[in-house]
């Protein structure tokens, strides 16, 4: 079960480092530090994405501002109290950190299998581009869940208005973050990032269908090795062959 929760929430990151290392908080004896990675889009833009690591991956390395790194592990949410309302915040948990030698042609990689647990929101821009928002919760271990926003385009937008809450799906995509401005009052904004999945690929999930796909799997391989060999007398029947 363990390994399964594992599996269904992957990242993969190649980026550069662009904040300082601060201690976030400490957990069973172990610290834990937050920063930022820069990770280039094909465009000339980049998404700033928030790190979650423990001080056991870091120890040796020097980690500071201009490093490339390469970073695999899980996104998670937690909420947190910030001006007096609970917000979602989304990290990338490492799970392994490395120095970047060589890019790839796909630096941020992600793959989630969860349960939308919000309808999903199908809508066009002014333009007349097809967008829809849903809301996952992928499983985690100890019974806990991370609530990931995604955001998916053109074919797969139209795919997501036949999908229903409680429908578990596999997406394979890359993090964004998205820099947006919220009006506090008449005459000031604040400055806001948001995260988001942007889904490339999806496909909705058959349990039963893959249960019975591995039956049918455990069935071949507990029969016996000379089936085949039972199976050709049975269809010459008294035929000789020369």
């Amino acid at each position: 079960m363990m390994d399964n929760l594992m599996l269904n929430n992957k990242i993969y990151l190649e980026g550069t480092v662009a904040s300082e290392l601060q201690f976030s908080h400490e957990m069973y004896g172990e610290g834990f530090y937050t920063f930022n990675v820069e990770v280039p889009r094909l465009s000339e833009s980049k998404d700033i994405l928030f790190i979650t690591i423990s001080e056991r991956l870091i120890g040796g390395m020097d980690i500071k501002v201009g490093t490339d790194v390469i970073i695999e592990g899980q996104l998670r949410s937690y909420n947190k109290f910030v001006d007096g309302a609970n917000r979602l915040i989304l990290t990338v948990f490492a799970r392994n950190i490395d120095f970047c030698t060589e890019r790839s042609k796909n630096p941020n990689q992600i793959f989630l299998d969860g349960f939308i647990c919000k309808e999903p929101v199908y809508r066009t821009t002014p333009f007349g581009r097809e967008i829809s928002d849903m809301l996952l919760a992928v499983n985690r271990a100890y019974n806990k869940s991370d609530y990931i926003p995604t955001i998916a385009w053109g074919r797969n937008s139209r795919f997501c208005k036949s999908l229903k809450v409680s429908d578990n799906i596999r997406v394979w995509g890359r993090l964004q973050s998205r820099e947006y401005q919220k009006k506090i009052s008449d005459t000031e904004t604040v400055r806001k990032i948001a995260y988001e999945v942007s889904i490339s690929k999806m496909e909705k999930v058959n349990r039963d269908k893959e249960k019975m796909e591995e039956e049918n799997e455990e069935e071949e391989k507990e029969q016996p090795k000379n089936e085949d060999e039972n199976s050709l007398g049975d269809n010459i029947g008294d035929k000789r062959i020369s």
